[in-house]
């Protein structure tokens, strides 16, 4: 709509309906998701200093912080739909703040491997990291790059933008895909072995506190990946597609699934919930080569 290009203020002849959503974002639901990823960075800097997980906290309070950014962009545009600043950032900043806390998913998997045992996995512990890590930086590039393309005022420049971010997400959902299926044969090697008395080997049980960790684990898998499919139809629509400016799923499948991840990832906090996490080794302790098992959760699990 070439005739808008130069729209910089809602007026008659720039009207709200014709900017790239179509509305003016909601004050309310934009600020509590602001404050939600204000305090969960704010919590996870606490427990950070208290704890010492630095790559699971870092990635969360990287995630949550640039979240927090793209919502402050979202309440620019509250103020002024044409606000090129505020488009700029919360496109730039929402489509690749998520990566980064599925990153926390990628870094937990080792750890749980280690503690229920490397033998019912299909890679050795440290190709979790290793890989999923290195395809998730590869999701943020070009999400990222698509974003600095997209915001640009040339409608071809930004529809060329739009692809590179589709592109970037649907890296991002096959990643996540992959991991959730070698994670998922891994837990039912385990049940299997577990049934069969095969992987009783340790004799003890997984603490109550570490299966509440593992299941905020899994709920932030869900709403990320339920979040990233969201944004696939939606940026396929294209700018001011029919998607694109309805709000209210955009809060719901975007918003509201992002928070609860994050939240779940610093409720339930590996340093209180999972300790076998913690990096501050005690000394002494052997290496798990050769010592895969199942194990109590009040176990000590030496990390390689």
């Amino acid at each position: 709509m070439a005739q808008f290009i130069n729209c910089t203020s809602v007026s008659p002849t720039c009207p709200i309906s014709a900017t790239a959503y179509g509305y003016a974002p909601t004050l309310a639901p934009n600020a509590a998701l602001l404050t939600v990823f204000i305090l969960v960075a704010l919590s996870q800097i606490y427990l950070l200093t208290r704890y010492r997980l630095y790559s699971y906290s870092l990635v969360i309070i990287a995630g949550s912080a640039i979240e927090a950014v793209g919502y402050i962009g979202k309440l620019l545009l509250h103020d002024n739909a044409w606000s090129e600043k505020g488009l700029r950032i919360q496109i730039i900043c929402l489509i690749v703040a998520p990566s980064l806390l599925a990153a926390a998913i990628y870094l937990t998997l080792k750890h749980l491997v280690l503690h229920f045992g490397s033998r019912y996995s299909r890679l050795a512990p440290k190709w979790y990291t290793w890989i999923f890590i290195g395809c998730d930086f590869i999701s943020i590039v070009v999400q990222a790059l698509g974003g600095a393309v997209a915001v640009r005022h040339d409608k071809e420049q930004a529809e060329k933008g739009n692809k590179i971010m589709i592109a970037g997400i649907a890296f991002q959902v096959i990643t996540m895909i992959i991991c959730g299926g070698l994670a998922g044969e891994f837990m039912w090697r385990l049940r299997r072995a577990t049934r069969t008395g095969a992987g009783a080997e340790g004799g003890g049980r997984t603490s109550s506190k570490a299966m509440l960790f593992f299941g905020a684990i899994v709920v932030g898998y869900v709403t990320i990946l339920v979040r990233c499919i969201y944004r696939l139809p939606e940026m396929a629509g294209g700018w001011g597609g029919e998607l694109m400016r309805n709000e209210a799923e955009f809060l719901v499948l975007d918003g509201l699934m992002v928070a609860v991840a994050a939240v779940a990832f610093t409720v339930f906090y590996p340093g209180i919930f999972f300790p076998e996490m913690r990096q501050n080794k005690p000394k002494g302790s052997r290496s798990s080569a050769g010592h895969d098992r199942v194990v109590s959760g009040t176990d000590k699990i030496p990390l390689r």
